[in-house]
């Protein structure tokens, strides 16, 4: 499936970023941004569509992901070097504006982008994520939480290196793959919520680990720890933000993050409208973590009708 797209790595502010891509940019050019524990081919079904469509399709591996460069070990990672990143590679491209779609973390760059870069985005839509002025709240959630768990210090290190790459992908994927929170108990680590006779999703092929596990072999997960787990707490704050190009999202309601704090609030009281005036919601009423994945054709189907609402 995937032979049609094309690979290349671009000298983005001091680190080279793997870049895939594929169509022609008739009708523009469209950025997709991933989120953990994804790489670029989590976009692999949408690039394909809107690239047959007549849009260009640009999906790079995050730095310290995958393909891409590892930043310096002693550089704080931070959320405005992917959007710098993102402007980057806009730039290195000779692309002046840009429809952006993120998911999972990559919905903060995503969102971030187009609050800072109007005047180069067309639109945003982003799955799994509403947009919120303030960081994450997850203070009230349970000592056994995974994102609490995995921003400690040394504590995912030493969890993960129980494991192979390819076990800790596949152990990550299957358990957010669930509509029910990773939580784990008193003397347990995350890794344990799954072992090697849980099945994989049915959307989701031993080929599929294959492709995201050799990416990790290479980039492994000590940027990927750092954002965004370690990083919530310094995501920009847009208190006063305003979307000036439309919004589009797409939310799972078997995503298990549709319970995290305030999330489906936000989603369902019309507080977004606040912040984007020209935003549209769908609810995906069996969709997961990773609806574009499990239901490509809607997805892409969504994806498209966004597109030429807005030519």
């Amino acid at each position: 499936m995937a032979q049609q797209i094309e690979h290349t790595t671009l000298p983005i502010r001091g680190l080279n970023l793997h870049v895939a891509q594929v169509g022609k940019d008739e009708l523009g050019t469209v950025v997709f941004l991933h989120g953990f524990p994804e790489i670029w081919y989590t976009w692999r079904h949408q690039m394909l569509a809107v690239a047959a469509a007549g849009y260009r399709a640009i999906a790079p591996d995050s730095r310290g992901y995958g393909l891409s460069d590892q930043p310096p070990e002693d550089q704080e990672a931070t959320w405005e070097d992917l959007v710098a990143d993102v402007l980057g590679i806009l730039d290195a491209l000779s692309i002046s504006k840009a429809f952006m779609v993120g998911k999972d973390f990559g919905a903060m760059p995503a969102y971030d982008f187009a609050l800072r870069h109007p005047d180069r985005t067309r639109g945003v839509m982003c799955l799994g994520i509403p947009f919120s002025p303030v960081p994450l709240t997850i203070d009230t959630m349970p000592e056994g939480f995974y994102i609490l768990r995995w921003r400690e210090p040394g504590r995912a290190e030493a969890d993960f290196g129980r494991h192979d790459v390819r076990r800790v992908v596949r152990t990550i994927y299957i358990l957010f793959s669930r509509s029910e929170i990773p939580v784990a108990d008193q003397g347990q680590e995350i890794m344990d919520l799954a072992d090697l006779s849980t099945p994989l999703p049915p959307w989701f092929t031993e080929e599929d680990l294959d492709a995201y596990a050799a990416l990790y072999e290479k980039s492994g997960f000590r940027f990927p720890l750092q954002i965004p787990y370690r990083a919530l707490h310094r995501m920009t704050r847009h208190v006063d933000a305003k979307f000036q190009v439309p919004v589009f999202m797409v939310m799972g309601e078997k995503d298990y993050c549709f319970k995290f704090p305030g999330f489906e609030p936000a989603m369902r009281s019309g507080i977004m409208n606040t912040f984007a005036p020209d935003l549209k919601i769908t609810y995906i009423p069996e969709g997961s973590h990773f609806v574009q994945e499990q239901f490509p054709e809607q997805v892409n189907d969504l994806l498209l009708g966004f597109l030429k609402d807005h030519p």
